[in-house]
């Protein structure tokens, strides 16, 4: 080849959905032909990552005095509801954390259980749709660890992360999902700490998932459950997260 084909290159094509709405062009974003040219560049965007990705091709990471002095907390800031309150004032004694689905043994772990693992830090970019950007550091155990625990079935496809908070008063609780090439990434991880203390309500407590190859909506917070699925049929929207489901963002999502 004679160029390389760089995330930040394709980028382009899969923010394009983004980039309208933030714009507000919100009738331009919702006209049949539109949809139809931003969707077929988000599925180039994705199997163009997968031919030239390995589990080796790692986000950048970054030095300690990299970090950003402010980490901005975005989204919900704290879901509110009687259940996560009550966790909070007990500080996560009561908490489980579900791994169902397509599984052949269900886990449901205590936070002191999921802190006992073998865990991963990294100091990576938080890049959001909104433009703003931010250097923290991140520590947990990764998501193919705790999936392992569980022992997906062979049938399984995607991992649907299930959050506690409903996105300014949704009906429907707030959730994320990733393929099995990116759950088992080794920077996908669920973080219980942020910036060398536990990950606070504002970003996410008790934990909040990096996959550190998307941008920032994939980074879902107050995660209660992970379901190992086949399709996204049945759940919600159908299009695998909040933002898809509602807002026709990309569900990919790639940097």
């Amino acid at each position: 080849m004679s160029e390389i084909i760089t995330r930040r290159a394709l980028l382009a094509g899969a923010g394009a959905g983004a980039g309208l709405l933030l714009s507000g062009c919100d009738q331009i974003i919702h006209d049949p032909k539109v949809l139809k040219y931003i969707y077929k560049e988000n599925e180039a965007n994705y199997y163009l990552q997968r031919g030239l990705s390995s589990y080796a091709s790692l986000a950048p990471e970054y030095r300690p005095d990299q970090m950003s002095p402010v980490f901005r907390a975005n989204g919900s800031i704290n879901p509110g509801t009687p259940e996560y309150s009550a966790w909070v004032a007990e500080k996560f004694a009561s908490y489980r954390l579900k791994i169902y689905g397509m599984v052949n043994k269900p886990q449901s772990l205590s936070l002191a259980q999921i802190k006992s693992m073998p865990a991963r830090t990294q100091i990576t970019k938080h890049d959001c749709v909104e433009g703003w950007t931010a250097v923290g550091q991140w520590h947990g155990p990764t998501v193919g660890s705790l999936l392992k625990l569980a022992d997906l079935q062979s049938k399984a496809k995607y991992i649907v992360f299930h959050c506690a908070d409903h996105y300014r008063g949704a009906a429907l609780p707030y959730y994320e999902s990733l393929d099995l090439f990116d759950a088992f990434h080794p920077q996908t991880i669920l973080a219980w700490g942020m910036n060398g203390a536990p990950v606070t309500v504002p970003h996410g407590a008790p934990l909040r998932l990096r996959a550190e190859r998307h941008l920032g909506y994939k980074q879902a917070k107050y995660i209660i459950g992970l379901e190992a699925v086949e399709s996204f049929a049945g759940i919600q929207g159908g299009h695998g997260g909040y933002w898809q489901d509602n807002v026709d963002y990309d569900w990919f999502a790639g940097i």
